[in-house]
């Protein structure tokens, strides 16, 4: 899997690009959601994702698009950031671009691989990594009922090297939703933002 050049970085934003990652079955969407329920709406947007899945897939709620309508929306311009990822292609619209540029914090659930290119585009970003231990994700991944044994099996293998630093940190989801609920609550609170 190789993620896509996303082209030289935006314009400086006012505002700050949160984006969230981690291994399938860290619990990202739990812990975003979380969030979502304690932040100010008028300072902090939940980009949603286009996915090249089935709506009723299970999951988080995102926009389902063919391969070829994924296609002609990336070759149009008209998403900030896209990844490809067991099969699937993901997507995120230029609409966070103009959030930023305001001076909205935009929250972000990605993939792992295209950190650095994410990286590349945005200058004013943070970056939060969600893990669990194996058995944990495994669990999970077998309660969404989503893939089959060799796909949560292949899930589960797959490993990304992140070096964390004041710019990327890390939260185990390894408990109560809430315990590391608030550990996100307070990330965003670390970096200016207003929470509830």
């Amino acid at each position: 899997m190789a993620p896509v050049d996303f082209g030289t970085p935006t314009p400086e934003p006012k505002g700050c690009l949160v984006y969230v990652m981690g291994p399938s079955g860290a619990g990202k969407d739990t812990l975003i959601d979380y969030a979502r329920a304690r932040v100010d709406p008028a300072r902090v947007i939940f980009a949603r994702r286009f996915i090249t899945r089935p709506a009723g897939a299970g999951g988080e709620n995102h926009i389902m698009l063919s391969e070829k309508e994924f296609a002609a929306r990336r070759d149009a311009g008209l998403f900030a950031l896209t990844w490809e990822s067991h099969g699937l292609w993901y997507g995120i619209g230029v609409e966070i671009d103009a959030s930023l540029a305001r001076g909205l914090a935009v929250v972000v659930s990605g993939s792992r691989a295209a950190w650095p290119m994410v990286q590349a585009r945005y200058s004013n970003l943070r970056g939060l990594v969600v893990d669990a231990p194996t058995e944990i994700r495994a669990a999970r991944l077998v309660a969404r009922g989503r893939e089959d044994e060799s796909a949560v099996r292949a899930r589960l293998e797959r490993e990304v090297a992140l070096p964390l630093g004041e710019r990327l940190q890390l939260i185990h989801n390894d408990g109560p939703v809430a315990a590391a609920g608030e550990q996100f609550v307070s990330f965003l609170r670390g970096i200016g933002l207003q929470v509830r």
